[in-house]
């Protein structure tokens, strides 16, 4: 249990920095580039309807407001960069985690484009990888750069994580090793 404790506490820790740096990105490419921001209240929209049962939709931004939409966005949003660090640090192993290594972090980055491609953007009405938009390559761009963002910032987490486990103590980062 003390090694599954270690795991899910370095999962949480890894994905939501490396999630809030992929945040301060985004928001240093709107302020200094113009490029807009993701609404994550669309994100919270999509889910809440899925009470309803509807999974699609035409337009997201058209669909009937959900209450609470922004707030559950936003834990979306965390919660899948905290699962997405937990599927780097299960198929990477406890070895990365115990000395962190940039491609494998940057690799998943890159294949966790494919969930907005494949999934988010249809569902939300823009088509499959943004082909329904008005600039599809720009949002696609955007949405490379957003999650090589993640990848840099699992690793930057993962290496920082390793740091305060060295200023905690050994038995710290005990199943890492």
């Amino acid at each position: 249990m003390h090694e599954w404790l270690h795991f899910v506490a370095h999962a949480i820790a890894v994905g939501t920095v490396a999630t809030a740096l992929l945040d301060l990105a985004a928001l240093w490419q709107q302020r200094a580039l113009g490029v807009p921001m993701a609404d994550y209240a669309m994100v919270g929209r999509w889910i809440g309807h899925f009470r309803h049962g509807r999974l699609r939709h035409f337009a997201i931004a058209a669909a009937t407001p959900i209450a609470g939409e922004r707030g559950l966005g936003w834990l979306v949003h965390y919660g899948t960069g905290v699962a997405f660090a937990a599927m780097l640090l299960g198929l990477c192993g406890p070895g990365w985690a115990h000395a962190p290594t940039l491609g494998p972090a940057l690799l998943l980055g890159l294949a966790t484009v494919a969930a907005p491609f494949l999934i988010m953007q249809p569902a939300f009405g823009a088509g499959l990888a943004a082909s329904r938009t008005p600039h599809p390559w720009a949002a696609r761009r955007r949405s490379l750069v957003a999650h090589l963002s993640f990848g840099l910032g699992l690793y930057l987490a993962a290496e920082a994580w390793v740091q305060v486990g060295r200023w905690l103590g050994s038995d710290f980062l005990a199943c890492a090793k």
